[in-house]
C-alpha cells in the first residue's frame, strides 16, 4: 500500500492548532520553540491563545501552518507513523514548503524564515483593493480558464488554484475578477463567489514577491529531499535541488496544480493520503479527486491515537 503525505496551506489556520500535540509530545513543543527562535518571536503565543484576524495575515499564517504539521509529523515520529511508510510528499501553496521541511531538504528554522518572507512579499506586491480572487464551484478546470481569459479583458485573470474536479479559484485584477465572477455564474457554475483574501495569489500581479523569493531562496541551502517531493506547478515528482529551487520561485505567480497532482500521485500507486497539521481541506479535495483513495486528516493527539487503534 503506498501513502502519502500531504500538508495545508492558507486558509486552514485555527487558534489554538498544534497546541494539544506540543503538550503531549515534548518533540512537537520542539518544533514550536524553533520557530520562535527562528522568527525572533513568540508566534507559538499567537497561534495558541492570540487574535484570529492577526493570526490569519498572510505572514503569520504561513509560518504558523507549516509549524503546525512540522509538530504533528514530529508526533507522529514519536509513535513510529512518520516518513518509514510514505512513498511521496506534497502540500497546497505554502504547504509545499512543509513538505520540503518535512523531507529535509529545507531546515526547520529556514523554512520558517522563509514564509515570513513570502508571506510579506506576497501582501506587499499588490496594494490593498487592487487584487481579488474568487472561487468558482461546477465548473472543470479547462471551462474555469477559458472564463478567466474572457474575463481579463487586458487585465491580469488567471486560474490560481485547480483544488479539484469542480472547484477552481481564479486571481487578478479586482474587477477582472469580479468579471470572472459573473460569466461563470452565466456559464452554469453552482456558486461563483470572491474569496475574503488580501491579496491576489498564484497570478502573474506576484511577480515583485517573486524576485524576492528568488533573492531568499538563494541564500539558503537546499538538499535533496530524503523522499520525491510532488510540486504544485508541474503536478509531478521533483528530486533535484535546483530544480526545486526555481519551482519554488515559479509557484509564486504559477498555478496550483492540486487536482494533477492528486491524480499524479494515484497513478504512481498512492491509495492512502495522510494530511499532516491543521484542517481537513485537502482530503475533501482529494476525495473529490481520487474517488478509491482513502484519507486521514491528523493535528490532535486524538488523532494520532486513532492510527494506533
Amino acid at each position: 500500500m503506498s501513502r502519502a503525505f500531504v500538508f495545508p496551506g492558507q486558509g486552514a489556520q485555527t487558534i489554538g492548532m498544534g497546541q494539544a500535540l506540543a503538550t503531549a509530545y515534548p518533540a512537537a513543543k520542539a518544533v514550536f520553540d524553533e520557530v520562535d527562535a527562528a522568527l525572533g518571536e513568540n508566534l507559538s503565543r499567537l497561534i495558541w491563545s492570540g487574535d484570529s484576524a492577526e493570526l490569519t495575515l498572510t505572514q503569520n499564517a504561513q509560518p504558523a501552518l507549516m509549524a503546525t504539521s512540522i509538530a504533528t509529523l514530529r508526533a507522529l515520529e514519536v509513535e513510529g507513523l512518520g516518513l518509514g511508510h510514505v512513498s511521496f510528499v506534497a502540500g497546497h501553496s505554502l504547504g509545499e514548503y512543509s513538505a520540503l521541511c518535512a523531507a529535509g531538504s529545507l531546515t526547520l528554522s529556514d523554512t520558517a524564515r522563509l514564509l515570513r518572507i513570502r508571506g510579506q512579499a506576497m501582501q506587499e506586491a499588490v496594494p490593498v483593493g487592487v487584487g481579488a480572487m474568487a472561487a468558482l464551484l461546477g465548473l472543470d478546470f479547462e471551462t474555469a480558464t477559458a472564463v478567466a481569459a474572457e474575463a481579463a479583458q487586458g487585465e491580469v485573470c488567471q486560474a490560481a488554484n485547480d483544488n479539484d474536479p469542480a472547484q477552481v479559484v481564479v486571481s487578478g485584477h479586482k474587477a477582472a475578477v469580479e468579471r470572472a465572477v459573473e460569466i461563470a455564474r452565466a456559464k452554469g457554475a453552482k456558486r461563483a463567489l470572491l474569496l475574503p483574501v488580501s491579496a491576489p495569489f498564484h497570478c502573474a500581479l506576484m511577480q515583485p514577491a517573486a524576485r524576492v523569493m528568488a533573492e531568499a531562496l538563494a541564500a539558503v541551502p537546499i538538499a535533496r529531499p530524503s523522499l520525491p517531493v510532488v510540486v504544485n506547478v508541474r503536478a509531478e515528482a521533483v528530486t533535484e535541488p535546483d530544480r526545486i529551487l526555481d519551482l519554488l520561485i515559479a509557484q509564486v505567480t504559477g498555478s496550483v496544480r492540486w487536482r494533477e497532482s492528486v491524480l499524479w500521485m494515484e497513478k504512481a500507486g498512492v491509495i492512502e493520503f495522510w494530511e499532516i497539521g491543521a484542517g481537513k481541506a485537502l482530503s475533501g479535495m482529494i476525495k473529490r479527486t481520487a474517488a478509491n483513495a482513502t484519507t486521514r486528516a491528523i493535528g490532535t493527539p486524538e488523532d494520532i491515537a486513532a492510527l494506533k487503534a
